[in-house]
């Protein structure tokens, strides 16, 4: 049984930065891929980042302004987010699943979902 757990949301104005973490339980093994998806409300959910073994995927939206990374010794998922804009705003979920490369990004193959935190940017 695995558990996700998200902190580090906030609010914070057009420009600023937040990290975000997911604490990870009941998750081993370097076949599991962890990701960030955000939801705004009235849309879809759409993937933010993944990664597995080092390797990093992100959508075009964030490039170059979000950073994901792990610390495996913790078991912990991180999402630094800089120069953020008002249409970064949603709620911010970590997942993990055994989902192709091609498939990172979408959330239907991922098996673990976390319970969401609030990412507000203000102008």
């Amino acid at each position: 049984w695995a558990q996700l757990v998200e902190s580090g949301g906030g609010s914070v104005q057009t420009g600023g930065s937040l990290r975000l973490s997911c604490a990870a339980s009941g998750i081993t093994g370097s076949t599991y891929c962890m990701g960030w998806f955000r939801q705004a409300p009235g849309k879809e959910r759409e993937g933010v980042a993944a990664i597995r073994g080092g390797i990093t995927r992100y959508a075009d939206s964030v490039k170059g302004r979000f950073t994901i990374s792990t610390d495996n010794a913790k078991n912990t998922l991180f999402l630094q987010m800089n120069s953020l804009k008002p249409e970064d705003t949603a709620i911010y979920y970590c997942a993990a699943g055994q989902v192709f490369y091609s498939k990172w990004l979408l959330p239907g193959d991922y098996n673990y979902w976390g319970q969401g935190t609030q990412v507000t940017v203000s102008s």
